[in-house]
């Protein structure tokens, strides 16, 4: 064993990324410094591009263990298992080197941000500082760049009073809409991590005030049932959950209410459609950035 970094990767499709994320992040007896995931160019396969996700390990490090947790995400997403590259780093921050290789994005009027771009928004803009780590979403994936632009459209036209986050991870969404409109948002998730995280960005943008933090698994949890009807739920996860979660989510609307999806492949777009027009959701705008698509749903019937 040295003192060295490690660094593992693994190329995927897509709709691969969070499966094969969780399983390098969470091996047992590791400890994930940092990680980040990038589209290839040229990499093109059904679904989208393929992506690279790169995880900095401390030593100790097994390599059986991680191929082992590659092998049973492959099996979990039904495709072949992709190979694993295993290398030490020379001494270096690589931890800080990967921070600042992640550049800003703008969507709309949302800049965000790591803390090495800290002071460099563009003027009028709404700065997020955001430090996604092992919790999803730095607003660079498609599905949070999406929802981000439908956020700034509907800033511009209705002030919502009492919005939802439903699977927030790194809580780039509540952010968004508690500088939009200074109420208490909601921000929930399944994977304590996340949780954490966004809680640690809500202090960092000084947003804490208007943003609670809550470990749940649906609206089971009083402490999203009891808070409801929402008059804005934003729900950025995977098309399966979005369409187990359909009933809940039209339930906890308040009548007049917005809904926003993501996480969603093209391919996926219609069935998941189809779902919420079964529970009174309707669409009411769509937009497609690569493969992935970003709903915007009402109770409004259009002819």
């Amino acid at each position: 064993m040295t003192d060295e970094i490690w660094q593992a990767c693994v190329v995927v499709p897509p709709q691969a990324i969070a499966a094969f994320d969780e399983a390098l992040n969470e091996a047992p007896g590791m400890e994930a410094l940092a990680s980040s995931s990038f589209e290839i160019q040229g990499g093109e396969v059904e679904g989208g591009a393929l992506w690279k996700i790169e995880v900095l390990f401390a030593p100790p490090v097994d390599q059986l263990v991680l191929e082992a947790r590659v092998a049973l995400a492959a099996s979990s997403m039904d495709m072949a298992v992709p190979g694993l590259s295993l290398v030490a780093l020379p001494d270096r921050d690589w931890v800080t080197h990967a921070l600042h290789a992640l550049p800003p994005v703008h969507a709309g009027r949302f800049f965000v941000h790591g803390a090495h771009d800290r002071g460099k928004s563009p003027a009028g803009a709404m700065a997020l500082e955001v430090e996604a780590g092992r919790a999803f979403g730095n607003g660079k994936h498609e599905t949070t760049y999406g929802c981000l632009l439908a956020l700034d459209r509907l800033g511009k036209v209705r002030k919502f009073q009492r919005p939802l986050d439903l699977g927030c991870g790194a809580g780039v969404l509540a952010l968004a809409m508690a500088r939009l409109w200074r109420v208490p948002v909601v921000a929930s998730d399944i994977d304590p991590w996340a949780v954490a995280v966004t809680r640690e960005n809500s202090r960092g943008n000084h947003l804490h005030p208007w943003i609670k933090g809550v470990l749940a698994d649906g609206f089971a949890h009083p402490a999203l049932s009891s808070r409801a009807p929402y008059d804005l739920i934003v729900a950025n996860i995977l098309a399966r959950p979005l369409q187990r979660l359909a009933p809940a989510i039209a339930a906890h609307l308040a009548p007049g209410g917005r809904v926003v999806l993501s996480g969603l492949l093209a391919k996926q777009d219609a069935q998941v459609r189809s779902i919420y027009r079964d529970q009174g959701l309707f669409l009411r705008r769509r937009r497609q950035i690569g493969e992935w698509i970003t709903l915007e749903l009402d109770h409004i019937r259009r002819t």
